[in-house]
């Protein structure tokens, strides 16, 4: 695993953006890890976020690409991050993009935030994490409208590698429906790997009870 992999795992448990007990996820399952990126809420959080999207989305996607697009609300500043970091670390300018929830009328209007997107761009696409594909669904037929357009693919943070809809994961589903590459920084088997049986500042974050009930709930909800 590469160490920007590790150090992003630990990033995410330092940040309580990834946690482990017990949690009541908006599906219904009931779930022994939770993630939520709204937890990253600190000038040194977001710039370190930034660079962990950026070397992934290097590493997957290469810089050939002209727009970083940010579904609302949650990838308003996962892009705005992002973009700053792919300038700092590669000295490459990616113009980012978001939607609004709802059409402006006046003003700067439309329906997207920062840059327009235009004929002959190539889009990637930042989340945080996805479970249901239900954004991508709305922002999808978004950018398509702005043109001739390419989307090179999506970047999430974590892949929890659990069914989606059906019973591929959901960045597998992604995949298939839209036709362009979906990954992500890290997989819950990663963090599993990094985290299991290893002390980390004192404590051992994923022991054998914590293990197996994530086991569990992979053998009910996990991807075959």
């Amino acid at each position: 695993m590469d160490q920007y992999k590790k150090e992003f795992i630990e990033f995410m448990v330092d940040s309580k953006v990834l946690k482990f007990g017990e949690f009541t996820l908006k599906s219904g399952r009931k779930s022994p890890f939770f993630m939520n990126a709204g937890a990253y809420v600190t000038g040194t959080q977001l710039r370190k976020l930034g660079e962990y999207y950026a070397r992934a989305i290097h590493d997957h996607y290469g810089l050939d690409f002209d727009v970083l697009f940010g579904p609302a609300y949650k990838g308003i500043p996962l892009a705005v991050a992002t973009t700053m970091a792919i300038s700092e670390l590669y000295g490459k300018d990616i113009r980012y993009c978001s939607n609004r929830k709802e059409v402006k009328d006046h003003g700067d209007v439309g329906i997207l935030l920062g840059s327009p997107i235009k004929d002959g761009d190539r889009v990637v696409i930042i989340e945080d994490v996805t479970t249901s594909g239900k954004s991508i669904e709305e922002t999808f037929p978004i950018i398509q409208a702005q043109g001739d357009v390419e989307i090179k693919g999506l970047m999430v943070s974590l892949n929890r590698m659990e069914k989606g809809k059906g019973t591929q994961s959901a960045l597998d589903e992604i995949r298939e429906k839209y036709g362009f590459e979906a990954n992500a920084i890290v997989s819950m088997a990663d963090v599993v790997e990094h985290l299991y049986n290893k002390p980390y500042k004192g404590e051992v974050i994923i022991d054998d009870t914590l293990k197996a009930a994530i086991d569990t709930y992979y053998e009910q909800y996990g991807v075959k």
